[in-house]
């Protein structure tokens, strides 16, 4: 297996890991470079994202901002994500 196949597999597999999550009505993280490592964005079911970090109890997120819808759909642009 070449490595072009190797990123598509696991590109693939994101995507339905990703639809997967929301179907079951759970947010499934992105996680950007750009971004410090304690933080990502939650993307749920209804299309919208929030920023968050990582609580200090390492088990639970807080909310750092709940983008508009308008916003949520620049980030999944600039990322390439397709809405779901």
């Amino acid at each position: 297996m070449t490595i072009k196949q190797l990123e598509k597999s696991g590109i693939d597999a994101v995507k339905i890991l990703r639809k997967n999550k929301h179907k079951m009505g759970v947010p499934f993280m992105i996680n950007v470079k750009e971004l410090p490592s304690t933080q990502c964005y939650l993307e749920y079911p209804d299309g919208y994202i929030k920023l968050v970090t990582i609580g200090e109890d390492k088990y639970d997120f807080e909310v750092i901002k709940e983008l508009t819808l308008s916003q949520s759909n620049v980030i999944r642009k600039k990322y390439k994500i397709d809405k779901s």
